[in-house]
């Protein structure tokens, strides 16, 4: 796995579409360091670990969810630090973590249509051995906001109105000028890839009023902070 580094103190990992393995964030403080996401799965974060620790980096004390979604949050059973997810993430993750991972019982969630067709044919990919799906809710909930004190820089964590999910986090370092979105951008895949346009142009609104200048999303490369508002006012045009 490759390892970025963004500014002096926020390095991310590069997405893989393959196994839809989304982008992972580190946030290097004098203290502590934060991790953003879980990643999908137990090997997901051994190469985010191996890729740390060969940029001379620790691994992450602690480890903010952006939203429930298997692929950022299946990794948080191979967590070693301390994980947060707002109260919506952890409800679903708590429902998510009575089901039963045979192939007879994933091809009923899909014929009943709680689990959708992208989502299903990656957890097998990443997944060759269904019976290693283990999933577990965080360490910590908050309801609201949360503001982690990392030693000389902070993450500020604040749910976010989202047309992706109901859940949506993001991640503010404001003394690096950098916002983590997640997949806050995306269409909602568990309604028929519906984008819903009054809650995109809440995230407009929310994402233009925060002082940033680069946008960390979950399956696209950084942009500026014109760049993401472009996205989304050409998303909100169509």
């Amino acid at each position: 796995m490759e390892l970025r580094q963004l500014t002096d103190r926020v390095f991310y990992s590069l997405y893989n579409k393959e196994v839809d393995r989304p982008v992972l964030g580190y946030i290097n403080g004098r203290k502590y360091s934060l991790m953003v996401d879980s990643g999908n799965s137990k090997r997901h974060v051994q190469l985010f670990n191996e890729a740390i620790i060969n940029e001379g980096l620790r691994k992450p004390d602690f480890i903010a969810i952006t939203h429930w979604h298997w692929d950022h949050s299946f990794g948080m059973n191979a967590i070693e630090g301390i994980t947060f997810a707002n109260k919506k993430t952890n409800e679903k993750l708590a429902e998510i973590a009575k089901w039963k991972w045979t192939d007879s019982e994933m091809k009923k969630r899909l014929e009943t249509k709680l689990e959708i067709e992208f989502a299903d044919s990656s957890i097998r990919k990443e997944y060759p051995v269904l019976s290693e799906i283990l999933v577990t809710t965080s360490d910590i909930s908050y309801d609201g906001t949360m503001e982690i004190d990392l030693g000389d820089i902070v993450a500020e964590l604040h749910p976010i109105v989202s047309p992706h999910s109901e859940d949506c986090t993001c991640i503010f370092v404001p003394q690096e000028r950098v916002l983590f979105i997640g997949d806050a951008v995306g269409v909602d895949y568990y309604n028929n890839c519906y984008l819903d346009k009054s809650k995109l142009n809440s995230l407009l609104i929310a994402i233009e009023g925060i002082d940033f200048d680069i946008c960390v999303m979950g399956h696209a490369d950084p942009a500026s902070k014109l760049d993401i508002l472009n996205i989304i006012g050409s998303l909100l045009d169509r």
